[in-house]
């Protein structure tokens, strides 16, 4: 499945509704760190279970925490100490959209996420030996 051309909000919408699970796992990103951007000369990448984000938007804005869970279906991700009470006192976890978080450190514990993040580091490097 193509992402629409069209800019109608009607038309996004209903891309996000039927899109493939290999797409929504990309679109399941987050802004990277000032210190991972320059690290990995990228400006965002897939959140995934283990990535320690901070919190940009909403009523928890600066807490950090480790994600625990992402949802595909619904587009929103949970984190390690963000709950919320319910009326018969049991603890919820807060579902988050990914764009009101920031990631402060990476779950490099397999090796294809490594190489996808190098994967950028190598495009720019000859440009940049060109260049010179």
């Amino acid at each position: 499945m193509k992402q629409p051309k069209s800019k109608q909000p009607r038309k996004q919408r209903k891309f996000l509704y039927n899109a493939d699970m290999h797409l929504r796992r990309k679109l399941l990103s987050a802004h990277l760190s000032k210190e991972l951007m320059e690290k990995y000369n990228r400006r965002s990448f897939p959140l995934r279970k283990g990535d320690e984000v901070e919190i940009m938007r909403g009523e928890n804005k600066g807490k950090r925490g480790k994600v625990v869970k992402v949802d595909l279906k619904k587009y929103r991700v949970y984190i390690e100490g963000i709950t919320r009470k319910r009326v018969d006192g049991t603890e919820v976890m807060i579902p988050i959209h990914p764009s009101n978080l920031r990631i402060i450190s990476l779950n490099l514990s397999d090796e294809k996420r490594i190489k996808a993040l190098e994967r950028k580091v190598r495009e720019v490097a000859p440009k940049e030996v060109a260049s010179t």
